[in-house]
């Protein structure tokens, strides 16, 4: 049985990705809920794959369910379709849009096929992943939820604290390199 590795990249930002292992007669709505589970999205909006090329073209559509939306060719069912029936190159590339009102969109790239089922790992399962992901709803801050974790393990509320006044400490600096290189002497004259 054949494992599929897609590193699924936010389209914005390339930097920005997960990597998702998948059995190749999975189908596409497995895909879906592992893409949202994986940038911590609802599925409470609707989403469609679009078979495409190296130039990222949206070709045939795999959708989640058939929308009020005019359609170039029927599409395919996400449930109905296996994963493995639609590759057709080893480095195969999909869209996926999600919550078309926002707009969310995402690009898919095959990244690795292996023959080895690890029987450790339930499929599909994210194994990879990379940078901070968007927040769905809005940007509550640059780390989102993450930045309080931050916040009360360096308690960054005390650190104006920290600094001294102007002048604090010159005393000290002075003495010392008068006691190393005399009163009048320099580093230069050594």
């Amino acid at each position: 049985m054949a494992i599929l590795k897609f590193r699924v990249y936010l389209e914005e930002d390339d930097a920005v990705y997960r990597d998702i292992v998948i059995k190749h007669t999975q189908n596409f709505a497995d895909l879906h809920f592992a893409i949202l589970k994986a940038y911590e999205f609802d599925n409470k909006h609707q989403a469609t794959f679009f078979r495409s090329n190296d130039n990222w073209q949206r070709g045939r559509e795999i959708s989640f369910d058939k929308y009020d939306k005019n359609y170039v060719a029927p599409p395919l069912m996400m449930a109905e379709t296996l994963i493995g029936s639609e590759i057709r190159d080893t480095n195969q590339k999909f869209v996926y849009l999600y919550d078309f009102d926002k707009n969310w969109s995402f690009l898919v790239e095959l990244i690795n096929v292996s023959k080895e089922e690890n029987p450790k790992i339930v499929y599909p399962s994210v194994s990879r992943t990379e940078g901070i992901g968007p927040q769905q709803y809005g940007t509550k801050s640059l780390l989102g939820n993450k930045f309080a974790d931050i916040e009360e393990k360096y308690d960054l509320a005390e650190a104006a604290e920290g600094f001294g006044k102007e002048g604090d400490g010159e005393d000290e600096e002075e003495k010392e390199s008068e006691e190393t290189f005399g009163e009048e002497g320099t580093e230069e004259d050594f």
